[in-house]
């Protein structure tokens, strides 16, 4: 007997079906990221960082003392471990399945994600490729900010379905919108 494995989104449910236009502001799901954990060895932070940021195809952000999440959309899982295995004194660990990306982004995501966050977003203070961890609709998360007016947020897959759902209610009153991203 055989058996076929369908990938299925943890989102799915909540957005196929759903679709609609593009507004301004929009809430993008990630399909399939490559989400890396990465670990520096006692007394390695600099090394390690430093090695993170020159690898191409990475997006590095900070999750703590020594430790970063990395992301790619350009870079299979295979090639990235092979690209973290050759960083001294790093260790790392596929997180891929376990992690879901959504991108916010528009005029008002920083008012929307406001709602959701305790932080202070305002751009002289959490600048363009800055990322910190934090609550999120009250679930430990990593956000982001890619550009101007868009924000990445990285957080639990089993939290997804609770953090969308909250979200979109926060981004009603801007008609925030929903998506899986184009691959």
């Amino acid at each position: 007997m055989a058996l076929n494995l369908v990938h299925r989104h943890v989102l799915d449910d909540h957005i196929s079906g759903f679709e609609t236009g593009k507004n301004p502001n929009h809430l993008s799901v990630a399909r399939r990221p490559v989400i890396f954990s990465v670990l520096a060895l006692q007394g390695r932070d600099g090394d390690v960082g430093a090695a993170l940021s020159s690898v191409a195809g990475f997006s590095v952000r900070c999750s703590g003392p020594g430790e970063w999440l990395i992301v790619s959309d350009t870079i299979g899982p295979e090639a990235a471990a092979g690209a973290l295995a050759a960083i001294d004194g790093a260790t790392f660990a596929d997180q891929s399945d376990g992690k879901v990306l959504m991108a916010l982004y528009g005029p008002s995501a920083r008012k929307i994600l406001a709602k959701c966050v305790a932080v202070d977003l305002h751009r002289d203070v959490f600048a363009k490729g800055y990322s910190a961890s934090m609550l999120c609709c009250q679930v430990a998360s990593n956000v982001m900010r890619t550009m101007d007016d868009q924000f990445e947020i990285i957080l639990p897959r089993s939290y997804a379905g609770f953090v969308f759902e909250t979200m979109m209610e926060m981004g009603r009153e801007y008609a925030l919108t929903a998506g899986f991203a184009s691959p």
